[in-house]
């Protein structure tokens, strides 16, 4: 099965350099998606521009497609949920959850000259970054590509109900099932409230599996395209 891999905020493609051949082995197509805005060579996206990237990428799978969004992204593989049910076979979120109708997509940190940049590691500390070591940190940082203000204040718009009955799978990393399924029976998630099919995954990492725990992540990935 495709598997389309979608990195959070600051990362591109290549973020995902050592996941892909772990679901290679396991036998899938995995499809790492450089967003518009971030990594293409473009200072400016919106988006509306990387749910485009995100839906090309879909049109082009060979039938249907596991979306797995890290993070803020998790809005973006809902989204792709949202616009193209039939192509979906599942949705696999990351360490994030998607943002509900109307809601800014990740106005998180501060915009500064038309983009949101990296924070730093101060935002990022206990279980989200416990895991990664110097090298890791510096490898993220340098790479970090600044947020377009477009993207990181663009209004999620979902529009079809059939999104609910697509197949969902959190997988936890720095945090557990049972704190994410707290925090949904809160209503902290109302989208993946409403949600029929929903399964949660425990992956022991910190926020950024796919460069502490490549293979453990490409196993969970792998396990919910063959499920």
């Amino acid at each position: 099965m495709d598997i389309l891999l979608i990195a959070g905020l600051w990362l591109d493609g290549s973020a995902w350099e050592d996941v892909v051949p772990e679901l290679t082995a396991l036998g899938h197509r995995p499809v790492p998606v450089t967003l518009p805005g971030q990594g293409d060579g473009t200072v400016s996206a919106t988006l509306d521009d990387q749910l485009a990237a995100v839906l090309a990428a879909m049109d082009t799978a060979h039938g249907k497609s596991l979306v797995a969004g890290h993070s803020a992204a998790a809005s973006l593989a809902w989204l792709a949920a949202d616009r193209r049910p039939e192509k979906v076979a599942k949705v696999a979120l990351i360490g994030g959850f998607p943002r509900a109708d109307g809601r800014p997509y990740a106005d998180f940190f501060p915009i500064e000259d038309g983009a949101m940049p990296f924070p730093g590691w101060g935002p990022f500390g206990g279980a989200h970054s416990a895991d990664l070591d110097q090298e890791a940190r510096h490898r993220l940082a340098s790479t970090a590509v600044p947020v377009p203000e477009g993207v990181a204040r663009g209004v999620v718009r979902l529009t079809d109900e059939r999104r609910y009955d697509t197949p969902v799978v959190v997988v936890c990393p720095e945090f557990t099932p049972a704190q994410a399924k707290e925090w949904i029976a809160a209503g902290e998630s109302p989208e993946l409230a409403r949600a029929t099919h929903l399964d949660h995954v425990d992956l022991d990492s910190g926020h950024w599996p796919m460069v502490t725990r490549p293979r453990a992540l490409a196993r969970v990935l792998a396990e919910a395209a063959d499920s």
